[in-house]
């Protein structure tokens, strides 16, 4: 079996706050995360090369056989080719930068240790030629519906789905698929732009109306009269209502009721309350800038439309209004009357009337109390991980310095 090695490089800041506990190849776009892509093209389990406070999480499997590959990069059949016709100690790179190597132990042990390669050739690939990569945060959900019909095929080839019940109205030419266990009753499955995957177990509720290309995961749920634009994903265990239009739901999170989300990606255990909704296009038409980590300014995505970036376990109450191009960091609580600010740090609590710090303690509480409701816990290595974030957030905390 092939070693697989998914390492982050050093554009991994640019997409904080979603991997602020856990590597670049666990983001989703389309139906998989990078690595469950990888997984699949390559018939083997992978391991990571990240941060140092996420390795007892994530820890590193070394053979004298090693395929390391950037975890930013999306797989295809042409790039995957390429990768599995390397020789020994050769790589791939793309304007010097390293897109994929096969590598033994030694060369392995030099590369992660930050010491220059020995005796290695190289295959050099032109920008964007035979391969794609995601750089920025609005990269996921601006390449979901592809990598949507990608994941799609992938998933499906050479199966067939289970029956769809008669209650439902199915527009389009594109295929639907069902999973094992998936319940969709009385709603509209229009195919016609894109295909729609509904994973096992899942559940579509009365009156939901889906334009594919869309994909919902395993033990997801619909609400009813749900509607649902191109370009949508919900991950494992999500529930999802109101209006969404090209958004991602990483997993575990929840929004439930009325309210519009689009052009966004939302992380993990985030939970929406009733009627919250964002706005994707500015007054004036132009482009959105987002807050960017690396150089702490905000920077331009070059879009029109862009909505909320969402990090792992931040909630908002009621009524919650958020502006175009909003960045929430990693276990805020948001609430209250008005618009946030456009960037909202880690551990923030409170709303636009003014901020305090979500105590560690505190959050935590609140962190195993919904996980339980998931038949999840959390561990001693997450707390450890959660509080290494606390502590290297606090610079995004002004109030704290006063």
């Amino acid at each position: 079996m092939r070693n697989i090695i998914l390492f982050d490089d050093e554009n991994r800041d640019q997409f904080l706050p979603l991997v602020y506990t856990k590597p670049v190849c666990e983001l989703r776009s389309g139906i998989l995360t990078i690595r469950e892509k990888w997984e699949i093209y390559l018939s083997s389990k992978s391991s990571s090369i990240t941060q140092d406070y996420l390795v007892g999480k994530y820890p590193i499997s070394v053979s004298n056989d090693n395929y390391i590959i950037n975890g930013a990069l999306l797989p295809n059949p042409r790039i995957v080719k390429l990768i599995l016709s390397l020789e020994m100690n050769e790589a791939i790179l793309s304007e010097g930068e390293l897109l994929a190597a096969r590598l033994d132990y030694a060369q392995f042990d030099l590369l992660n240790n930050d010491k220059p390669i020995e005796e290695i050739s190289g295959i050099e690939l032109p920008k964007g030629n035979n391969y794609s990569k995601i750089s920025q945060l609005s990269d996921l959900f601006k390449l979901n519906g592809r990598q949507i019909e990608a994941d799609f095929d992938l998933l499906t080839k050479n199966r067939e789905s289970e029956e769809i019940s008669s209650s439902n109205t199915i527009l389009g030419s594109h295929p639907v698929f069902v999973e094992k266990g998936a319940s969709i009753e009385c709603a509209v499955l229009n195919s016609t732009e894109g295909p729609i995957y509904i994973g096992r177990d899942a559940t579509v509720m009365e009156g939901s109306m889906i334009r594919g290309p869309f994909a919902m995961n395993a033990k997801s749920v619909l609400k009813m009269g749900s509607k649902v634009y191109e370009d949508c994903t919900l991950g494992p265990y999500c529930k999802v209502g109101g209006e969404i239009n090209n958004v991602i739901f990483t997993g575990f999170s929840s929004k439930s009721h009325d309210g519009f989300l689009g052009n966004s990606v939302i992380g993990e255990w985030c939970n929406f309350g009733a009627d919250s909704n964002n706005s994707n296009l500015k007054n004036n038409y132009t482009t959105v800038k987002l807050w960017n980590y690396p150089t702490q300014h905000f920077k331009s995505t070059d879009l029109q439309f862009c909505g909320l970036i969402m990090g792992d376990h931040s909630k908002c109450g009621i009524n919650t209004m958020f502006n175009t191009g909003t960045v929430v960091g990693f276990s805020a609580n948001i609430f209250g009357s008005g618009f946030p600010r456009n960037f909202v740090p880690s551990f923030s609590w409170g709303g636009a009337s003014g901020y305090s710090t979500y105590a560690f303690n505190k959050a935590m509480d609140t962190v195993e109390k919904v996980m339980v409701r998931r038949d999840q816990s959390l561990t001693e290595v997450d707390r450890a991980i959660f509080k290494h974030v606390f502590d290297n957030t606090a610079e995004y905390r002004p109030w704290e310095k006063s």
